[in-house]
C-alpha cells in the first residue's frame, strides 16, 4: 500500500510538471519568439556615475536601447541617471537623517516597485576596482524593498560597469553589484550568446573616443540588453 501511495504521488507530481510545461512552452516559444499575447513590460536603466552626461549613463542607454529592440511594441525604457541626487546609504542602517538633509531616494521606490517593470538595468562606474559609493549606496537603500515583501522579486537584473582601462575591474564590479540583487530575489541574468558571461564590462579610453569606440565592450552592451529583455518577455508570458 505504502508503494502504490509513493507511486501514485510520483505520477501526479509528473502530470503537473508535464502540464506546467505544456502551457509554458506556447507555440510563440517553441519559436523562439515572444509571446505576443502579453502586455507591455517596463525595463528600468540606473546609471550609478556621479558625473552628469557620463560615460557610464552612456553604455545603459546603449543597453536600454538594444533592450527595447527585442519588441519595440511591447517594451517600454527609461533611464534614471542617479548624478546630482543625494542618496544617503546610512539610512538603511537606521541611522536618521538631519531635519534639513536632502534624500533623493524616496521618490525612486515608486518607480523600482512598479509592477509593470519587469526588469532593472544597473551600471556603474569603477573605482579602485569596484562599483561608485553613489551605487553602493543606492543599493544599500534597496534594503526598503527587501522589507517590503521583496518588492523586486522576480525582476530581471544585468548589470554593466565602465572603466578607464580595459581590464580595471569591471567584471569585479560587476559580481558586485549581482551579489546585491541576488539579495533581492531578483532573476540575475549575463550577457547573450556569442559573449554570454557575467555582465557588460566596457572601456572607457578618451584616447581613443570613449566607450562609443569600445567594439567589444559595446556588443556585450547591447548583448546585455537583448538578454534582459528577452528572459522578462519569456517571464511575462508565463
Amino acid at each position: 500500500m505504502k508503494n502504490e501511495l509513493t507511486r501514485r504521488r510520483f505520477l501526479g507530481a509528473t502530470g503537473a510538471v508535464a502540464a506546467a510545461g505544456a502551457i509554458a512552452e506556447t507555440p510563440a516559444a517553441r519559436a523562439g519568439q515572444p509571446d505576443s499575447s502579453a502586455g507591455t513590460v517596463k525595463i528600468l536603466g540606473i546609471g550609478c556615475s556621479p558625473r552628469a552626461e557620463s560615460t557610464t549613463a552612456t553604455a545603459v542607454q546603449a543597453c536600454l536601447d538594444a533592450a527595447r529592440l527585442v519588441a519595440p511594441d511591447r517594451i517600454e525604457v527609461e533611464l534614471i541617471a542617479l548624478a546630482g541626487m543625494k542618496i544617503p546609504g546610512e539610512v538603511a542602517a537606521g541611522v536618521p537623517l538631519e531635519a534639513d538633509a536632502c534624500d533623493d531616494f524616496p521618490p525612486l521606490v515608486p518607480k523600482l516597485s512598479n509592477p509593470q517593470v519587469a526588469g532593472i538595468i544597473i551600471g556603474s562606474p569603477v573605482y579602485f576596482g569596484n562599483m561608485s559609493s553613489l551605487c553602493k549606496a543606492f543599493l544599500e537603500r534597496l534594503m526598503t524593498l527587501r522589507k517590503n515583501d521583496f518588492a523586486l522579486s522576480g525582476k530581471v537584473g544585468g548589470v554593466l560597469a565602465v572603466g578607464g582601462a580595459r581590464n580595471g575591474g569591471q567584471e569585479l564590479t560587476v559580481r558586485s553589484i549581482q551579489t546585491a540583487l541576488f539579495c533581492q530575489e531578483m532573476i540575475v541574468v549575463g550577457e547573450s550568446r556569442p559573449t554570454a558571461h557575467f555582465g557588460a564590462g566596457v572601456w572607457n579610453n578618451a584616447e581613443f573616443g570613449g566607450v562609443a569606440n569600445d567594439e567589444v565592450g559595446m556588443k556585450a552592451v547591447a548583448n546585455l540588453g537583448r538578454r534582459v529583455a528577452e528572459v522578462a518577455l519569456a517571464l511575462a508570458s508565463r
